[in-house]
């Protein structure tokens, strides 16, 4: 898995949202969310990998989330979990910007199933541990990242952060996606630790003579690139 995949599971009955992150919780980190307005907000973040949504939340529905998230720009697969099971409730569904449809009761293993799917289908999912970029490795499972075959010294996050960068390369991540992704919303720390531990990963960089760039975008964020790439 090239970093731990993300997933945002809006769903308000809580005996039912606690049954989804138990079966799915092998194969990513999950939040939870019981209604419309605190899942538009953590999805509307845009650092989650996948989002499970129920249909009929208290407050905002699913569809009116899905379609302010999709206004936004935010692009991530949506699989709608819910107990509208007509045709008509299944083409609205993907018209509004649903990646696939899951209806109540559902078996566990089709879940299961078509969460991995999903994941793999974006590459937030697949058979290896280990993700490369221009000659540097990340082994994600042995925590161990090296550049052209030697070990690179990370300290605290910022091998999570290298991960992330190098998972997304030639993407624009904001300051904000890289806080909230690594020390999450509810963090008392600092906004501005993310341009310290970009500024030391850098350094660490240079000093294995990497040939990465990690270029900062004014007023957007960070991008990752490869030599061949910029």
């Amino acid at each position: 898995m090239p970093t731990t995949a993300k997933v945002l599971v809006v769903e308000d009955e809580r005996e039912l949202s606690a049954d989804i992150v138990e079966l799915i919780k092998p194969i990513c980190e999950i939040t939870t969310a019981y209604d419309g307005e605190q899942g538009e907000f953590l999805a509307s973040q845009d650092v989650f990998d996948a989002i499970i949504l129920d249909l009929m939340l208290p407050g905002e529905s699913g569809l009116d989330l899905l379609l302010h998230i999709r206004s936004k720009g935010v692009k991530t697969p949506v699989l709608i979990l819910t107990a509208k099971d007509t045709i008509a409730d299944k083409l609205r569904g993907f018209n509004d910007g649903a990646d696939d449809y899951v209806t109540k009761p559902f078996h566990r293993e089709e879940l299961l199933a078509r969460m991995k799917a999903l994941l793999k289908r974006t590459g937030h999912l697949n058979d290896s541990d280990t993700i490369t970029l221009g000659q540097l490795e990340i082994n994600t499972s042995k925590h161990l990242a090296t550049f052209n075959g030697e070990p690179l010294t990370l300290k605290g996050r910022e091998f999570d952060l290298l991960a992330y960068l190098v998972a997304n390369p030639g993407t624009i991540i904001t300051k904000e996606q890289i806080f909230n992704r690594l020390w999450g919303f509810d963090s008392e720390t600092s906004l501005s630790v993310v341009e310290v531990y970009m500024s030391n990963l850098r350094k660490e960089l240079k000093h294995a003579g990497s040939d990465l760039s990690l270029r900062t975008i004014r007023n957007a964020g960070y991008i990752v690139e490869a030599p061949d790439e910029q």
